[in-house]
C-alpha cells in the first residue's frame, strides 16, 4: 500500500507489554502522598509527562483553527491512530510545546508542520488539564482563524514527521455535534476536546445561549 492510499484507520496494534520505567522517554508513573481535608494521609498513583520546558507552564496545545469559508465557519479535524486506544480517532491539531516558544507560537508552528495551513491567533484559553485525576498534563486551546482566501492556503503542503500519518480534513461548525456521532458510528474514536467543542455548540443551540 502507499503512502498515498494509505489511511489512519489501517494502522493497528500488534503487540502490548510492560514498560521498565528506564526505558519511558515521554512519561513516568509516580506515587503521591497527600493529606485530605480531613487532615488523613492518602496515596494517589498517577501520571507524569516529562517533555515540559522548564520555562514554560504547559506541555502542549490544542488548536481550534477555523477556516473561514464563503459557506459558513468550519472547524480543522484530524484523523490520526493513537495506539493506547487501537482506533483512528478525530482530534483537533496539537503538540508539545518547544523550549523557549509561547502557546501561541507552538500552535501556528504546529498549525504549518501538521496541516499546510497559515493562521493567525485571536485567542489563547486559561490552562486546561486533560485528565487530572489520572496524569499532570495540560495545555492551553489556542484559536485560530485561518483565511481561505490567501494564496498559503491554497496548494497546503504539510510538513509531517516520518512517524506521522495525519489525514486533514473539516467540518461545518453547525454540524460538529452530528458529525461526531456519525464518525463514531463508522469506527473512529472521538478525541475528548473534539467532543466538548460540539456538546459546547449543541447545548448553546439547545438551550439558544
Amino acid at each position: 500500500m502507499s503512502e498515498s492510499t494509505s489511511k489512519a484507520s489501517d494502522a493497528k496494534v500488534v503487540s502490548t507489554e510492560p514498560l521498565m520505567i528506564k526505558d519511558a522517554r515521554w512519561t513516568r508513573l509516580v506515587l503521591t502522598t497527600y493529606k485530605d481535608p480531613l487532615g488523613k494521609q492518602r496515596t494517589w498513583e498517577h501520571a507524569e509527562r516529562t517533555t515540559r520546558p522548564k520555562d514554560s507552564q504547559v506541555d502542549g496545545v490544542g488548536i481550534v483553527a477555523i477556516l473561514q469559508k464563503s459557506s459558513g465557519p468550519e472547524l480543522l479535524l484530524q484523523k490520526q491512530f493513537r495506539p493506547p486506544v487501537d482506533k483512528a480517532v478525530i482530534e483537533i491539531p496539537a503538540g508539545l510545546v518547544d523550549a523557549g516558544e509561547s502557546a501561541a507560537e507552538s500552535a501556528v508552528r504546529e498549525l504549518k508542520e501538521e496541516t499546510g495551513y497559515h493562521g493567525v491567533v485571536s485567542e489563547v484559553s486559561p490552562i486546561m488539564f486533560n485528565d487530572p485525576g489520572f496524569c499532570n498534563t495540560n495545555l492551553n486551546m489556542v484559536h485560530v482563524k485561518v483565511d481561505m482566501s490567501l494564496p498559503e492556503n491554497q496548494n497546503l503542503k504539510p510538513e509531517l514527521e516520518e512517524n506521522e500519518f495525519i489525514e486533514v480534513f473539516s467540518l461545518p461548525l453547525k454540524d460538529l455535534y452530528a458529525g461526531c456521532k456519525k464518525l463514531e458510528d463508522e469506527g473512529y474514536a472521538i478525541d475528548a476536546r473534539v467532543g466538548t467543542l460540539a456538546e459546547g455548540i449543541e447545548l448553546a443551540r439547545r438551550w439558544k445561549l
